[in-house]
């Protein structure tokens, strides 16, 4: 299963608010409501996600196996 979590640590340490990404960067809100609830979002999203905050995928999302 995919996991945001490295995604709302990253905000946290760039000291960025999701207001920022959704008014000022033109992340949508429905993209962050997803990522908060763990659905599924576009290689796209991913790519401009990791652009605007200056990270690496895996500072965005994480495999966390099932057991």
């Amino acid at each position: 299963m995919i996991s945001y979590r490295p995604f709302f640590q990253t905000l946290l340490k760039k000291n960025i608010t999701e207001y920022a990404l959704i008014y000022k960067q033109g992340i949508s809100a429905n993209t962050i409501h997803r990522m908060k609830k763990g659905l599924p979002i576009t290689t796209k999203t991913l790519d401009e996600l990791c652009f605007i905050l200056d990270c690496g995928i895996d500072d965005i999302i994480e495999l966390v196996k099932e057991e």
